[in-house]
């Protein structure tokens, strides 16, 4: 089974902070499985490292203010494109990314309170059809004895998001940042 898979999990250093945060037992999952590496944030364009950011009221917003909402849209596409190329019906993201998070992510003050909700990648992918799993839903599966294939046909489906809605929040935030130029050069 092929199965796309943050790039931080595999010990890729392409996390906010520059850093990896690898699994060993990913690791052990690559010996049995085709494992397709994935860091949707990079794929947008944003540099590594680069500030820590949160979605606050459909935007992708960094700690230091800036929107970082079109990267990491652009990066969900890019994601759902390589998915598709390479044929992965299942991904395991890192849990609670603003990118990869599948079922909490950050609520947005950067105080470190999580709120139900996904990624702009796991949205987008779960709305494509494909299974998406965090790393600690993933881990406990195998521990369970329970191969991927077999959590793929059986796993709930979360979809917190539709591909309708990222494309209306790709639109409102563009619409909001042509009106902030705007009102900057009156």
């Amino acid at each position: 089974m092929k199965i796309l898979v943050s790039a931080c999990l595999l010990g890729i250093c392409c996390r906010y902070d520059g850093r990896g945060n690898p699994k060993e037992w990913i690791q052990k999952l690559a010996g049995t499985e085709q494992l397709i590496p994935v860091c949707p944030e990079q794929l947008g364009g944003l540099p590594t490292p680069r500030p820590p950011v949160e979605w606050r009221e459909g935007k992708a917003l960094n700690c230091e203010g800036g929107d970082c909402t079109e990267a990491f849209l652009r990066g969900a596409q890019e994601a759902l494109k390589l998915a598709r190329l390479t044929g992965c019906e299942l991904a395991i993201l890192k849990a609670r990314s603003p990118s990869c998070g599948s079922r909490e992510i950050y609520d947005g003050t950067f105080s470190g309170r999580r709120i139900q909700g996904q990624g702009a990648a796991a949205r987008l992918l779960s709305a494509n059809g494909i299974r998406v799993f965090d790393e600690t839903e993933a881990e406990k599966y195998l521990l369970e004895g329970i191969s991927m294939a077999e959590a793929v046909k059986t796993a709930e489906t979360v979809r917190y998001k539709s591909t309708d809605e990222i494309v209306d929040m790709a639109e409102t935030a563009k619409a909001a940042n042509a009106n902030e130029s705007e009102t900057e050069g009156e």
